[in-house]
């Protein structure tokens, strides 16, 4: 387990944290255990690629999935969003069909719950309201791409990666960067380059002290000012 890390959660505590499952009697998701497979990857390991035909959902029990895609026209990848312990990925190919629309890679030792759409169609056919749940989850995932899409209009190179910093820390002053400068650079939408002089200039600032990937965050009010 990384410094920052949560405890891992147990697969039926992850089923009952996720929205969507969230009114399913228990029972009834003791069954959905049994059919579910848990998987235990290593950094760098993809859980899926984008392009590949889904037929299962996926929840953290513990580490963190990078959610990645890649461009078509100079193969640079962007860090579109990070699964942490108890998030649900992977649930759009249950609603369309359609093949991944990214790449699922672990970056860092990392616990996965695996259940196939079919098992999960069986539940949504006897308790329809939980697509009403799905349909939230997914609202909630358009607002977070929003978010993400006026940064990159309204935000600067320094001020994504201000953001990204106090996003990654969660609260703590001092953390341990869990992505490398590289995926970094990946979720603020820049060059490893530009986002290392960004971080240089927060260091000259005195907001930020940096050694390697441990971070220690001295001044998060002018640090939150810069990321708006």
């Amino acid at each position: 387990m990384t410094p920052n890390a949560t405890p891992p959660l147990t697969p039926l505590a992850a089923l009952q944290s996720v929205a969507i499952f969230s009114e399913v009697q228990q029972d009834t998701l003791i069954g959905l255990l049994d059919v579910a497979e848990t998987k235990e990857l290593v950094r760098g390991d993809v859980l899926f690629a984008e392009g590949d035909q889904p037929s299962s959902l996926h929840i953290v029990l513990s580490g963190r999935i990078a959610i990645v895609m890649t461009s078509d026209v100079d193969s640079r990848e962007s860090v579109v969003a990070l699964m942490d312990s108890g998030d649900l990925f992977g649930e759009l190919g249950l609603l369309d069909n359609g093949a991944r629309s990214a790449t699922a890679r672990a970056i860092e030792p990392t616990s996965v719950l695996e259940i196939g759409y079919e098992h999960v169609k069986k539940i949504f056919d006897a308790q329809p309201d939980l697509v009403w749940a799905a349909a939230r989850m997914l609202a909630q995932r358009l607002r977070t791409m929003d978010e993400a899409l006026s940064d990159s209009v309204f935000l600067d190179v320094t001020g994504r990666t201000a953001k990204r910093i106090i996003e990654l820390s969660e609260g703590n002053d001092e953390f341990t960067m869990p992505v490398t400068q590289e995926e970094l650079a990946g979720m603020v939408g820049a060059s490893r380059e530009r986002v290392n002089k960004a971080i240089a200039s927060f260091v000259k600032l005195g907001w930020l002290e940096q050694h390697d990937r441990n971070y220690r965050i001295l001044q998060r009010t002018d640090l939150e000012i810069r990321a708006h």
